[in-house]
């Protein structure tokens, strides 16, 4: 069955809105028709090569929909389901996943390698980070679904699948925010919203964000930030201004840049905690010196989805939704239709915005 979708014909190519040929679902896969997709800067990230994907492929991995049709033995979703997809599914026998640390899993993109779907003239087709939700409808391995907890909107689910899980996860999981502590979120993106938000559920005192643009003040403030700092070479002494000349306690990074990691690591306090959620290319090059690692006595440390297991975490998640305590819908900034895409590619490069949604 034809379906549309944004294939991307190679590395650092425009995608491109064309009809692929969908099969149906094979024995341990669903299909899925998508409700709303996110458009993530990790989509961009695999779009110039910055991360490493087979092409042509679909990309797009935070998504949401509903249950088509289920290969042989899947049981634990039905045709008509609500479902979230999860582009990084644990394969819970690596070393890693016996440890309990389930997004750090060795197989966990395994499947992008796979040919998933083909191009009306018959050219293979890769499914991105394992779920291809810039289509139309999927076709993906059970172990990427999860139903969509109670109580949440399906298109607003979509957002679950990467942004709210990786910012909110950053802060409750990798840094561990406590009652009262300050935090400084740099990036005001999708993630950073949802780490905004995270932040103020965590109970923080000061919650500063900083951004390269002064237009998403509104946005930022509405999330949860306290302050608001527009990113200069002297942000770290600003924010250590807004913090008794102490810096922050902890710093959650979302940009991926060395600049950026450098100042979040600058503004946070001795003894505070730095965690880098960006992805960053190779080219990002972070130097520190052996004296100011001992004086500072600071943690610096990387966050890979969030350190989040989304069978765990998805319910937590909607609980909040449900109480008021986190708003999906303020971590985006235009709905667009599966045409816009590429236009969101070029909003993402040029810093604005916070999310776009893709509404099917």
């Amino acid at each position: 069955m034809a379906v549309r979708a944004a294939v991307l014909p190679v590395i650092g190519s425009p995608l491109e809105i064309t009809g692929i040929d969908l099969p149906d679902p094979g024995p341990g896969q669903a299909r899925v028709r998508l409700a709303a997709a996110g458009v993530c800067h990790s989509d961009l990230s695999l779009s110039d090569g910055t991360m490493r994907v087979p092409v042509p492929a679909v990309l797009g991995h935070e998504g949401a929909g509903t249950v088509v049709s289920v290969g042989e033995g899947v049981d634990h979703v039905s045709p008509g389901d609500g479902v979230v997809l999860n582009w990084a599914p644990s394969c819970g026998a690596c070393h890693a996943c016996s440890l309990g640390e389930v997004w750090l899993c060795a197989n966990a993109l395994s499947g992008a390698a796979d040919v998933y779907a083909r191009t009306t003239d018959g050219t293979d087709l890769h499914p991105g980070l394992n779920v291809a939700a810039f289509a139309e409808e999927t076709v993906v391995s059970a172990s990427c679904v999860l139903p969509v907890p109670d109580g949440v909107p399906l298109t607003d689910a979509a957002l679950l699948g990467c942004a709210v899980l990786t910012g909110y996860g950053a802060v409750h999981h990798s840094a561990r925010v406590r009652q009262g502590e300050t935090v400084a979120v740099f990036g005001v993106g999708g993630v950073g919203l949802a780490a905004l938000q995270a932040a103020r559920i965590a109970g923080a005192s000061k919650i500063v964000a900083v951004d390269v643009s002064a237009e998403k003040e509104e946005l930022a403030r509405a999330a949860g930030a306290t302050d608001y700092v527009v990113a200069s070479d002297t942000t770290a002494r600003e924010i250590r201004g807004l913090t008794g000349k102490q810096g922050v306690d902890v710093a959650v990074e979302c940009a991926g840049r060395a600049v950026t990691i450098r100042t979040a690591w600058d503004s946070t306090r001795r003894g505070g905690r730095t965690t880098v959620v960006g992805i960053g290319g190779k080219d990002q090059q972070v130097t520190f010196n052996a004296l100011e690692i001992f004086h500072w006595g600071r943690t610096l440390s990387g966050c890979v989805y969030g350190n989040c297991d989304p069978a765990r975490d998805l319910p937590v998640l909607a609980g909040h939704v449900r109480a008021g305590r986190l708003d999906l819908s303020a971590l985006v900034t235009e709905r667009i239709s599966l045409d816009g895409i590429p236009a969101a590619f070029e909003n993402m490069l040029a810093g604005k915005g916070g999310r776009a949604l893709v509404v099917f």
